[in-house]
């Protein structure tokens, strides 16, 4: 089981970067369909770069997916590289864009939402997994759960209050996912790492 809640681990770290990939792409798409012509080839060609660097992220997991844990430790740098890459020209989009709030906002909800739903379907797999363990360490994969869940409340309701300003810089909202995605990394960790301590020795 060890093995299997490292996995578990690198497996939710990565679909919650794709999941936010996703929904920035498509919140570019609907931008794109409603862009002026002088505007349109710049934001056909973001979303061309971005689906590509969304694509290869996807590539590279596939990979790593049927790898052991030494395998995925290493691939992690990787996609770590190609997930900064994607979030950099995100920002250079918006720092060179101007005033484009409407567009900033909607990315922002959109990639918000997405990692909200990475916390739920992390916390899931995680009760599920937690559920095959013997009962010996209910207590602590239950604090290990309720923590995580804990987490993701506080971590969407500082998202929401961003919403609700509504004015802020895509610097400032940027910020906030990241915080809000480092936070996700430690639960999701944390809670892992609780499931190997109660898994039993083979």
């Amino acid at each position: 089981m060890s093995q299997q809640s490292s996995m578990h681990f690198y497996l939710n770290w990565a679909k919650e970067r794709i999941d936010e990939m996703d929904a920035a792409l498509a919140s570019f798409e609907v931008k794109a369909g409603q862009a002026k012509a002088e505007s349109k080839v710049k934001t056909d060609q973001l979303l061309s770069d971005l689906t590509t660097r969304r694509d290869a992220f996807r590539a590279m997991l596939k990979t790593q997916a049927e790898a052991g844990e030494a395998a995925w430790t290493e691939a992690k740098a990787d996609l770590e590289k190609q997930w900064a890459g994607f979030e950099a020209q995100v920002k250079t989009y918006f720092e060179g864009a101007g005033k484009q709030f409407e567009q900033q906002q909607a990315t922002f909800k959109d990639v918000a939402a997405a990692q909200a739903k990475a916390w739920r379907e992390a916390a899931d797999k995680f009760r599920d997994a937690a559920g095959k363990v013997a009962s010996a360490r209910t207590v602590d994969l239950d604090a290990a759960l309720k923590q995580m869940k804990s987490d993701a409340s506080e971590a969407e309701a500082r998202v929401q209050k961003l919403k609700q300003a509504g004015s802020e810089s895509w610097s400032v909202l940027s910020t906030a996912l990241a915080e809000s995605r480092k936070a996700f990394d430690q639960a999701n960790q944390a809670a892992w790492d609780a499931l190997k301590g109660a898994s039993p020795k083979s």
